[in-house]
């Protein structure tokens, strides 16, 4: 049977990139590291890594028996844990991601509340691409906006919110404010980089009553703060989640253009490995964070 502590440098070594970041990471020497990997090839009969004098590589074999370890270490990691759950405190590593506005904004108050009921539980956080993949980045939990597609992981929903057409009041005043969804054609839109085609909305008072509606404009950005810092500049409209305008919002540097029409409410999500046994820290986060979203969408401060 393979030694898992062989499992444990292989990936160490792969994810630190070098032998000697990997030694330091599980507290070896690098020649006790070196020999680990060596009578792991030798046990598997197979080359994992090639090595040059400038870095390492995997092999073909080896890419696929890294993400396969990487699940087995999951697997045993919780297996333990779930054994040990309500007779030890959390421990070990909560490693998140989320987009960078909404770890920024929400997730990491949250973390911090939750690390300090938890103080041997080392937490961290990386502001990643919306669909980072989670083996790679061995990440516990991304909590994910919007609606989710088909995926190999579990997920749950912990809350909601909505998307909300504001612009700032001095962009207003040079513009016809606009009485029907389709009107909204006619304003100058901060695009966001990653919104594609026409959208549909709904009137608030007859849902079934729905408008195609296309939007452009002159100023594009490839984040949701970088929209609202235009739009917070005058230079246009734009959509934008209310847990990231209630600020704008309440202080009235923004005002909603067309309340009694709305965009689809969209979901936010904890997203997580699909392993037999979900560890007590991923259980326990979820549930926290769940409790915490009051109402859709905003975390307390």
């Amino acid at each position: 049977m393979i030694n898992l502590n062989r499992l444990e440098c292989f990936v160490a070594i792969v994810d630190s990139g070098s032998f000697t970041r990997a030694a330091e990471t599980l507290g070896l020497t690098k020649a006790m590291v070196s020999v680990q990997l060596k009578k792991l090839e030798a046990e598997l009969g197979i080359a994992l890594i090639t090595r040059t004098t400038r870095r390492l590589a995997l092999t073909e074999v080896g890419e696929q028996f890294y993400q396969d370890c990487v699940r087995v270490m999951r697997e045993a990691e919780a297996a333990v844990d779930s054994a040990r759950a309500g007779h030890a405190a959390l421990t070990g590593v909560l490693r998140l991601t989320s987009t960078a506005e909404y770890g920024a904004h929400f997730l990491i108050p949250a973390l911090a509340v939750f690390g300090q009921q938890h103080e041997q539980l080392r937490i961290e956080f990386a502001a990643a691409a919306p669909l980072a993949d989670l083996a790679s980045g061995r990440f516990d939990v991304a909590i994910r906006l919007g609606q989710l597609g088909d995926s190999a992981h579990r997920a749950t929903r912990i809350g909601s919110f909505r998307v909300l057409a504001v612009a700032s009041p001095t962009y207003l005043t040079r513009q016809t404010r606009p009485r029907s969804a389709e009107e909204l054609e006619s304003l100058d839109w901060v695009v966001h980089a990653g919104f594609h085609g026409a959208l549909v909305w709904s009137e608030v008072a007859a849902p079934s009553r729905q408008h195609s509606v296309t939007l452009g404009g002159r100023h594009q950005a490839d984040s949701a703060d970088a929209v609202l810092s235009f739009a917070l500049a005058h230079c246009g409209a734009a959509l934008l989640p209310d847990w990231l305008i209630q600020h704008q919002l309440a202080r009235g540097e923004l005002v909603e253009i067309l309340p009694g029409y709305g965009l689809p409410e969209q979901g936010i999500y904890a997203v997580f490995p699909h392993t037999h046994h979900v560890p007590a820290k991923v259980r326990q986060f979820i549930d926290f964070l769940r409790a915490s979203v009051t109402p859709p969408g905003v975390l307390p401060h």
